[in-house]
């Protein structure tokens, strides 16, 4: 439920600390509830998680959030935007205050050429997100909505960060009122 990236991590964190000037990965924060990207706008930079919790989803034509994922330390966002030269697929947004290291995008377009650990890793990211991608599709069809939210409130205990009820709904893709319900059935 929540992703994290420890090899990404300590990769950027050096590349971080090797810089002479600190022009090429910059340390950015974030306020709980600020966007660090937005669905269908350009994408001006590549971000990896530094400290903090952020969600990924998106808004749909009728104003619908589903929230992907939920983001934490070491994961990347905006490779696939950079890399495919797209706009934003989905929002990005700090649940709780968030620092980042942001690469400049020629920076990081100058390591995919060259940095075969980094090719490596973004190979390694994508390969995780097609089978947590498989899996979430599979343990939705399997359990039970009850199972699924035991397992949010368990996260959202263990992180000690609060998920309002519409998160909760949206990352569960149950309406409000059936979120209500399975609250109820469980405080039984």
């Amino acid at each position: 439920m929540l992703r994290t990236n420890q090899s990404f991590f300590a990769y950027v964190q050096e590349l971080y600390e090797q810089q002479e000037r600190k022009e090429n990965i910059i340390i950015k924060q974030y306020a709980s509830g600020q966007k660090l990207f937005f669905q269908n706008e350009k994408a001006t930079k590549v971000i990896f998680i530094k400290e903090g919790i952020t969600k990924c989803f998106f808004t749909e034509d009728n104003d619908k959030e589903y929230i992907l994922e939920f983001l934490g330390k070491g994961e990347i966002l905006g490779e696939i935007e950079f890399i495919r030269k797209i706009v934003c697929l989905c929002n990005i947004e700090a649940m709780t205050d968030v620092t980042v290291y942001a690469i400049a995008p020629s920076y990081f377009s100058e390591l995919i050429r060259k940095d075969i650990k980094l090719n490596n890793l973004l190979i390694d990211v994508f390969a995780e997100r097609i089978i947590n991608t498989s899996s979430r599709a599979s343990y939705q069809q399997l359990y039970t909505i009850e199972h699924s939210l035991g397992k949010l409130l368990e996260l959202q205990s263990k992180q000690e960060i609060a998920f309002s009820k519409e998160d909760m709904a949206s990352y569960l893709g149950v309406t409000i009122r059936s979120l209500n319900r399975t609250l109820k059935s469980l405080s039984k």
